[in-house]
């Protein structure tokens, strides 16, 4: 069975987690979602949210929900702890302030729901010519301005933002297809 597809039940013996059966599963998992995030983490933070992601799990054992996906959820977890610590300037503190934050189970059909969104721009993006996916990453996850897109790319900025509408449509039209309505008419 691969890994995305296994439940959280399959973790559980005798109602303990086996938390080293899931180290030997995830850990590679979560350093490729740390990975293709690049926030410019140290070894060392990202070795701490490895970690973490299994403490989270091992002190919340008793209210997860068996019947969701396993990577599903480590994804979920590892994605807000580098989320945080990347806000923090890479200074965690206190794990147990923002655990049950990561827990909340009205939360978590959220994240499954994002998790599915990641994959659907992840998949269009690889469909787009190379110019155009590194434009959209440069703006949506590189935070940078159409102004400085603009002289990366030595074009102007009409043509940077139609590439950017372009690609937003191909990511709304497939949006909706799967049935995530969006709020760009496109």
């Amino acid at each position: 069975m691969e890994l995305k597809n296994k439940k959280i039940s399959t973790y559980f013996w005798k109602d303990k987690l086996l938390v080293e059966e899931i180290m030997e599963d995830y850990t590679n998992y979560i350093y490729t979602i740390i990975r293709n995030f690049s926030l410019n983490l140290s070894k060392e933070d990202k070795e701490e949210i490895v970690l973490d992601v299994f403490l989270t799990l091992w002190k919340n054992q008793g209210k997860l929900d068996r019947e969701k996906s396993m990577s599903a959820y480590i994804g979920g977890i590892t994605k807000n702890l580098m989320k945080y610590k990347y806000r923090q300037n890479k200074q965690l503190g206190n794990i147990e302030d923002f655990e049950e934050q990561l827990i909340d189970f009205a939360n978590l059909e959220f994240i499954l729901m994002q998790n599915e969104k990641e994959k659907i721009i992840s998949n269009e993006l690889e469909k787009l010519k190379k110019e155009d996916r590194e434009i959209f990453i440069e703006y949506y996850y590189g935070e940078k301005s159409i102004r400085e897109i603009t002289e990366m790319f030595h074009m102007s900025e009409s043509k940077v933002k139609s590439k950017l509408f372009r690609a937003r449509k191909k990511l709304n039209k497939e949006f909706n297809k799967r049935g995530y309505g969006s709020n760009e008419e496109g």
